[in-house]
């Protein structure tokens, strides 16, 4: 038996796209043949029974019924407009067209029987042969709707074969058996081949469905692969992504900005309050910073606690869109009951004055917000000309560090430290020196600067210790010895560790040793400051910080840090000639003293400013004005023994 239509070409819901639509497009293809075939032989089989029948068959009925054939003919060629493949609409036009192909079949039997009244016996063949032929031809044209194809079939062999036992003519039997035999195999045949035109569109439409699956899936893991899963912000890949695109199809005269945001006092609130509320601090800034963002602009974080941005403009429009994004930053956040703050940097950098390269226009917007971090926190910093030359001399000092001889290239120069009232040297500040080969004298700043950034600060550092230990033995035993330690050192537990170990075989008390710490190197990290700092004091070393006053919370650094000293930054020793300096030196004074710390002013560099010093209740001081740092050798032969020139002056009363 025929298999049975497949039910999706009968059914469809408007908005979807079911089999139907594609037997509707076939259909369009093959109907205006059979309309077409209708008319020619319709004409034919006029012509030859012209003079035979009455007019009225050969002339009026023909015509109308060829004229409605070309109507349906070119009705089937308008073209296709969107609303046409509507499936609802095509099924119900399907119905529509097999109701006519059976209207029609029966109308041109019926006027082919009646034009077989008339004529000899070429003329009933030539009927015979009309119906036949029309009845194939039909049904082949039908093949994409079986069940117009089988209802025209049935009725023309059903029509045939009972005019043909009217008539009783063997010969029209035998024509209408065989035709009815030949029709059911042609069936039989259309039947199959819609049947896997039928498979044929399920499978393309299943091939299709998992190819959108795929494409949506693929799209949709791209679009992962490029946001930020904490914030929902573009992440560094789409960041890159967009500047590579741009650099690509941007000429000089689109000239465009990139900017680097780094957040200000974020550790101590993942510190403080959990790293899950320091993700929640950083959602609720990724919101606020995406609203404020213009359309001109893509915000993107890049890892951390670290926002890029990409500005179309100029450098003042990125300033402004910077500056913008850094007021939503700094605004406070509720983090359930508690409400934190942050502050942050910036750096810019713009194409094409700054670089013409992806990487090269990041560093430089990357080196602009290094700089805003360590010299103008909180600020924007453009990438200028001047950054470009501080990058070249950096890139001479990294190149010099690399191939340094760090035992024989570093060294030390010595301060004293004294009594305000007798001069006498209670210790000695030991400050680095580097003299490279390649570029001569470098200032200690650059050298701890390069090293850091290099990754040699543990080398450089441990080095200079060694020889700090060294020129320990040689000074008398009643000297102590200061060594400066950056946050870098402390916040490296190998460093520490190191340097524990050489305090333990050292041959000497280790309570000649005095470490010196900034408190702005600890302000990230003072967590981890202040345990290394404790391991330390744990050996009989004491502990200074160094610069005071110049910090970001002096007051609270007191507290928490297991300091035995404070030395006032030399900024102060200036205003020691000024009343209202003097009352705040004594301020500080008496504040450390309520602490029971010991207490060193720096920077004397006048007479007047240590007698000032001496006035205030300053103990200790230390400045050019009672030595200079010098080397090792010119510390022994001429402060040490008789302290320095000022020292035969008159006393100070």
């Amino acid at each position: 038996m025929p298999r049975q239509t497949h039910p999706a070409l009968i059914s469809g819901k408007p908005g979807q796209h079911p089999l139907v639509v594609a037997q509707f497009l076939r259909l369009r293809e093959q109907v205006p043949p059979l309309y077409g075939l209708l008319s020619i032989n319709a004409a034919i089989l006029a012509y030859t029974h012209r003079g035979i029948a009455p007019g009225m068959l050969t002339l009026s009925v023909p015509a109308v019924l060829i004229s409605a054939c070309l109507i349906r003919m070119l009705m089937w060629m308008r073209p296709v407009k969107v609303e046409t493949l509507d499936p609802t609409r095509i099924a119900r036009n399907l119905r529509k067209t097999s109701v006519l192909a059976i209207v029609f079949c029966i109308a041109f039997v019926c006027w082919a029987f009646a034009l077989d009244q008339y004529g000899g016996a070429e003329q009933h063949g030539h009927v015979a042969i009309f119906v036949a032929v029309t009845l194939l031809g039909c049904v082949f044209c039908l093949g994409f709707l079986p069940k117009a194809a089988e209802a025209v079939c049935l009725t023309v062999i059903a029509a045939f074969l009972i005019y043909s036992a009217v008539k009783g003519t063997e010969v029209l039997i035998a024509i209408a058996i065989n035709l009815a035999l030949v029709a059911a195999v042609i069936l039989k045949l259309l039947r199959d081949s819609f049947n896997a035109f039928v498979e044929l569109e399920i499978s393309q439409r299943a091939l299709n469905s998992e190819r959108r699956q795929a494409q949506a899936l693929g799209e949709e893991n791209a679009h992962l692969a490029q946001t930020d899963a904490l914030t929902g912000l573009p992440n560094r890949r789409y960041f890159f992504a967009m500047l590579e695109s741009l650099l690509e199809h941007s000429g000089t005269q689109d000239p465009f900005c990139i900017g680097l945001i780094d957040l200000d006092r974020f550790k101590p609130v993942n510190d403080t309050y959990g790293h899950a509320n320091g993700d929640r601090l950083l959602t609720i800034l990724g919101e606020r910073m995406a609203a404020a963002a213009p359309d001109n602009a893509i915000l993107a974080r890049l890892g951390g606690d670290e926002f890029g941005l990409i500005v179309m403009g100029d450098l003042d429009q990125a300033e402004a869109v910077t500056l913008r994004l850094c007021e939503q930053i700094c605004k406070p956040g509720q983090l359930g009951d508690v409400v934190v703050s942050v502050g942050c940097s910036a750096g810019l950098a713009s194409f094409p004055e700054a670089a013409v390269t992806a990487n090269r226009l990041f560093d430089r917007a990357d080196f602009a917000l290094y700089h805003a971090k360590n010299h103008k926190r909180g600020q924007c910093v453009r990438f200028t000309e001047e950054l470009e030359a501080l990058i070249r001399s950096e890139q001479t000092l990294d190149t010099a560090l690399q191939a340094a001889d760090l035992r024989r290239e570093l060294s030390l120069a010595f301060q004293p430290i004294v009594e305000t009232a007798e001069l006498e040297p209670l210790g000695v500040e030991c400050l680095a020196r580097w003299h490279s080969p390649l570029i001569g004298q470098v200032s200690p700043e650059q050298l701890i600067a390069t090293a850091e950034r290099l990754g040699r600060a543990r080398e450089v550092t441990l080095t200079l210790f060694d020889k700090a230990l060294d020129a320990l033995e040689r000074l008398p035993a009643n000297l102590r010895l200061s060594f400066n330690l950056s946050g870098h050192d402390l916040c490296d537990a190998s460093t520490i560790a190191a340097l524990l170990e050489r305090i333990a075989s050292a041959p000497f008390p280790s309570a000649r040793l005095l470490f010196e710490i900034t408190e702005t190197s600890l302000i990230e990290e003072l967590e981890i400051a202040r345990g290394a700092l404790e391991r330390l004091r744990q050996t009989g070393a004491r502990i200074a910080l160094d610069d005071f006053g110049t910090g970001y919370s002096s007051l609270s650094s007191l507290h928490q840090l297991p300091l035995d000293m404070v030395k006032i930054d030399r900024s102060f020793a200036s205003q020691l000639d000024e009343a209202a300096g003097r009352r705040l030196i004594t301020a500080i004074r008496n504040l450390a003293r309520s602490l029971s710390l010991e207490c060193v002013i720096e920077g004397i560099e006048t007479e007047n400013q240590l007698i000032s010093a001496r006035l205030a209740g300053f103990p200790l001081a230390q400045g050019y004005l009672i030595a200079k740092p010098m080397p090792l050798d010119d510390l022994l032969r001429s402060v040490v023994p008789n302290l320095s020139p000022l020292s035969k002056a008159a006393p100070l009363h």
